[in-house]
């Protein structure tokens, strides 16, 4: 049965339910540049691009794609880029062709491409110049047709940015055989075709991260995520005044709505770091008067352990939030200290185009996934027994709602594997273990291939790390299982020690305290100090690599 307690706390003033529009993502555009043709659109290393220059050069790169190098409508076309101006004027020129972005991780090595091309039926590429020698192989294997080449370096002007900027920020152009450019692609001004998008197009297939097995490809319509870039306006007051910090990967679902297609919609203003750089998100919340920043904790943690924040005035801010990760209760307590925000935590999938579940930005709750967004239908379920739990159960979640996406690329059987119907009403299955409160606010327990079995005894990692940021010492904790000869599976902490403590804490204080703070079976029995963790492109800690360990 649907749960509806959450609605006592639903923000005020604001609907409960949305009617998505029949409008398409290009749509969003066109109108945001007719209403604010001279304003900025993107602020970019000491470039300001307007509204108007950003919807001329996509179209002017759509109609290269689709009379130079004849990419056709429903074509999938790569997009290998770090954050950048290219990387969203090739979106919305890939959209404006009428054919389908697939985003991919900069982080992924050759033969990930291999697989993302040959899975994804692809035959065109746009590629971040630093990223070509990865790609390269696959156009002299004859698996890419045409690839243009982007550099970065075009669209910035350093003598005006704030502070140094990235090497990738840094390299003049290069030719590349057989390669175009994208500067010059552009600049042939050539118009497309006229646009006849529809709302149930597929336009855009962002690929799991391989959590459980291969990567599967999310075919999403720009009705689903309309779904979402509304919700995300009305829910976060965004307003054409907005200014946004887009620090969180593009290629990733939550950094391309929250950060760039939300904001973009109503008119606001985004400003764009290619990598991340915790002094110069100081400089630029200062310079711009940021007023959203939406991250993941990795970010936040780094953001907040910097020894010159003071230096910088944050008072702009209005909204901090995030998802991804929980973030740690003693890291939402610094943020507000500091600021007097309270961390607005959320939670979504590539499957659900970035939320499901947002805090009330009212009423939030720490380590908290928020409570089911505009027209989810969250639920918590017990797949042993086939049955839907109450309050305080613990079970899988389970979710129905207008940005689920239409199913996996190519794939009925994985499709109809994650999906169950309940009532008549079909349900995506999250695989993530929650459990609801009594107003219910729903709280991440596990991924469900996570769990630690001690024992006999359930022990989730994300509990047990969220216990170690409490210790003064722990700038960040990761708690995978280890083998062990009488438990089967023990707890092993993974610990990076802030800097004040390196070479005064020892791992065996930190044992010792966590036998005071939790149970018995849970505290790790194991912990090692490490410098830094592997992170993927987004920042989320790849706790695999580590349990691999």
């Amino acid at each position: 049965m649907k749960n509806t307690a959450h609605f006592a706390y639903w923000p005020p003033k604001l609907t409960k339910t949305l009617t998505v529009p029949e409008t398409t993502i290009i749509d969003n555009l066109v109108i945001s540049a007719k209403k604010y043709p001279t304003k900025t659109a993107i602020q970019y290393y000491g470039t300001s691009i307007s509204y108007r220059t950003l919807l001329q050069q996509s179209e002017h790169l759509a109609g290269y794609l689709e009379k130079e190098l004849k990419v056709s409508k429903g074509d999938h076309v790569l997009l290998f880029m770090q954050n950048s101006p290219q990387y969203l004027i090739s979106l919305f020129a890939i959209l404006r062709r009428e054919a389908v972005v697939v985003p991919i991780n900069p982080m992924s090595t050759t033969e990930d491409l291999r697989f993302f091309v040959n899975d994804g039926n692809i035959q065109h590429a746009l590629v971040g110049q630093e990223l070509f020698p990865k790609i390269a192989p696959l156009q002299e294997e004859n698996q890419l047709e045409n690839i243009i080449v982007a550099t970065y370096s075009e669209y910035a002007t350093p003598e005006h940015a704030l502070s140094t900027i990235p090497p990738e920020v840094q390299l003049a152009a290069e030719s590349f055989p057989d390669a175009i450019s994208f500067k010059e692609a552009v600049a042939k001004g050539i118009e497309p075709s006229d646009y006849h998008g529809k709302s149930e197009d597929t336009i855009f297939i962002p690929y799991t991260s391989g959590t459980t097995g291969l990567p599967k490809g999310c075919v999403h319509t720009n009705k689903t995520i309309q779904a979402n870039v509304v919700s995300a306006i009305h829910w976060m007051n965004c307003t054409s005044n907005l200014v946004t910090l887009t620090t969180l990967p593009l290629f990733h679902v939550t950094g391309i709505l929250h950060s760039a297609l939300a904001p973009l919609s109503v008119g606001g203003e985004l400003v764009l770091l290619t990598r991340w750089d915790r002094d110069y998100a100081g400089a630029a919340i200062e310079k711009y008067q940021c007023n959203h920043w939406i991250n993941i904790s990795t970010m936040l943690i780094d953001f907040l352990s910097n020894p010159k924040l003071k230096e910088y005035d944050l008072s702009s801010l209005e909204i901090v939030g995030g998802g991804g990760a929980p973030l740690p209760e003693a890291v939402g307590n610094h943020l507000k200290e500091l600021t007097g925000i309270t961390y607005m935590e959320g939670y979504g999938l590539s499957e659900t185009i970035s939320h499901t579940h947002f805090n009330p930005w009212h009423r939030p709750k720490l380590q908290c996934l928020g409570i089911p967004a505009f027209d989810v239908d969250a639920r918590v379920y017990d797949n042993a027994t086939e049955t839907e739990l109450g309050p305080n159960e613990e079970g899988e979640l389970i979710v129905s709602g207008p940005q689920v996406f239409k199913g996996y690329y190519h794939q009925p059987e994985e499709t109809e594997a994650n999906h169950i119907v309940i009532d008549g009403k079909r349900f995506f299955k999250t695989g993530d273990i929650v459990k609801m409160d009594e107003e219910g606010y729903f709280f991440i327990v596990d991924r469900l291939k996570r769990m630690i079995n001690a024992a006999g005894y359930k022990v989730w990692p994300t509990e047990v790390e969220s216990i170690l940021y409490n210790h003064p010492a722990v700038q960040q904790a990761v708690v995978v299982r280890a083998p062990d000869e009488l438990r089967g599976e023990t707890v092993k902490a993974f610990v990076i020690l802030k800097e004040d403590y390196k070479g005064k804490t020892t791992e065996e204080e930190i044992i010792e305290w966590s036998k005071g703070q939790m149970a018995a079976y849970k505290y790790p029995r194991i912990v090692e100090f490490r410098e830094s963790f592997p992170t993927t492109a987004s920042g989320k800690i790849l706790w695999r690599k580590l349990q691999a360990e």
